[in-house]
């Protein structure tokens, strides 16, 4: 959105989903945020920049062009393009007694801007193709935030409550589009044993319980093994990672009975060890799990640019047209299980 909304900037995103198309990528997750700060979209709350708007419609009438669907998120719990203390900040600046950035959960006015930005978002009418976001197909499913976390209760209730809350107000606004949380899948109280397979801590998320919620129509896991594990060799990493997945992928088999996608992972190219070679491994996992049947449905790398901008990079970008090895294993991958999805749906397979 930051970069469509520059008009001599906006061809990257162009590029990006057209790289990504033609390596058979079919799912983009990206922000339906920026607020406060530099090129903010909601400049104060309720008060949007018509032109960074513009922006969010034209990347989706490109991501429709090249025939990509969209994830796309309303706020984030990290700091970056505002983020829950920006509204935080907000409420304060307002009057309100404000105990720290959790507040975001449970606090009136802060909940209120939160539902207001969300209705913005999703009865806007796409100033390019005329159609409201609420009925564009492009976009494939909402996500309420980016990695919530809450220090303030770490069972994972506070955010069950939140998520329960938003999701039947997202739901009532529009019951066309899938919705999900945004988790990384930290396990909370309500399966005490599973709490093992966190890397060591509970961020207040409960990946159980917090996606049995009716109106959440799928599971997200993220993971970091080179942040969450980071002591650990490249073969112990690659060793947690598939546990973490296979934990999840039983779970959403079993108990929540709904689809499961690997919505970020990735690897720093500042970090130790190969990309390839770790992305290749994860790759694999997914896939044979995918095949074995059930609820994997895909996983999502972190992350896809374009040339020309490095000032977004994290350390964990790619640009397709200048890695051949890691465009290689990303497009086999994207169409192997394109393969497998037809299969599963064939005729013949019933």
């Amino acid at each position: 959105m930051h970069v469509a909304a520059e008009p001599n900037e906006k061809h990257k995103v162009t590029d990006v989903l057209k790289d990504a198309s033609a390596a058979g990528l079919s799912v983009c997750r990206t922000w339906a945020f920026s607020d406060g700060g530099y090129g903010a979209l909601q400049i104060s709350p309720g008060v949007y920049d018509e032109r960074v708007f513009q922006g969010l419609d034209f990347v989706i009438s490109e991501a429709k062009k090249y025939g990509v669907r969209l994830i796309l998120s309303f706020v984030n719990q990290w700091n970056d393009f505002g983020g829950k203390a920006q509204y935080v900040q907000w409420a304060r600046n307002a009057g309100a007694y404000i105990n720290g950035d959790d507040d975001f959960y449970t606090h009136p006015i802060l909940k209120e801007y939160y539902k207001n930005h969300i209705k913005k978002i999703i009865t806007r009418v796409n100033t390019i193709s005329g159609v409201a976001y609420r009925d564009d197909p492009t976009i494939m499913a909402w996500e309420l935030m980016n990695e919530p976390r809450d220090q303030a209760d770490y069972s994972g209730k506070t955010v069950n409550a939140w998520v329960q809350e938003m999701a039947s107000f997202v739901k009532s606004l529009d019951n066309k589009h899938l919705l999900e949380v945004g988790m990384e899948g930290f396990y909370g109280d309500s399966i005490p044993e599973r709490k093992q397979v966190n890397p060591g801590y509970q961020v207040g998320t409960d990946f159980i319980s917090n996606h049995l919620i009716n109106e959440i129509d799928f599971a997200t896991i993220h993971a970091y093994t080179d942040q969450w594990v980071s002591g650990q060799s490249d073969d112990a990493q690659l060793a947690w990672m598939e546990r973490w997945i296979t934990s999840h992928w039983q779970d959403a088999r079993t108990i929540l009975k709904k689809p499961l996608v690997l919505a970020e992972f990735g690897k720093s190219s500042r970090g130790q060890g190969s990309r390839d070679i770790f992305m290749s491994s994860v790759y694999r996992n997914v896939y044979n799990l995918a095949k074995e049947g059930g609820t994997m449905a895909g996983s999502l790398v972190w992350q896809l640019m374009a040339q020309g901008m490095e000032n977004y990079d994290d350390g964990y970008c790619i640009v397709l047209g200048q890695n051949p090895s890691t465009t290689g294993i990303i497009s086999g991958q994207s169409h192997a299980m394109t393969d497998l999805t037809n299969l599963v749906h064939s005729p013949l397979a019933h």
